[in-house]
């Protein structure tokens, strides 16, 4: 099992998350959809070479994003984070994965 953070603008919430869901994530037994989310401030600065969704090249940009976490069983990671690097709007999106050991 794995758990998955990743970092979503606001207006694209729900169309990620529901492609993370599509894709396996965020199931918990008998439960789906399971995500914990909180609402913050990304912030990066787009350098030459880069194609930015959000911003200029050059010039720190601040975004209102969404930290979301959820879990992933180890047979569905591979497709999830595929999933989300399609999904997601950023060139780059930001997220990790953490083995849960049980």
């Amino acid at each position: 099992m794995y758990k998955l953070t990743v970092f979503i603008p606001e207006p694209n919430l729900e169309p990620v998350k529901q492609a993370l869901f599509d894709a396996g994530a965020g199931h918990i037994g008998n439960y789906s959809h399971c995500c914990w989310q909180v609402k913050g401030t990304g912030q990066f600065m787009p350098r030459a070479g880069s194609q930015p969704h959000i911003g200029e090249q050059d010039s720190i940009e601040q975004v209102t994003e969404w930290r979301v976490e959820m879990v992933v069983a180890k047979e569905k990671i591979s497709e999830v984070i595929k999933t989300l690097k399609q999904a997601h709007p950023y060139e780059t999106p930001a997220y990790d994965v953490i083995e849960i050991i049980t």
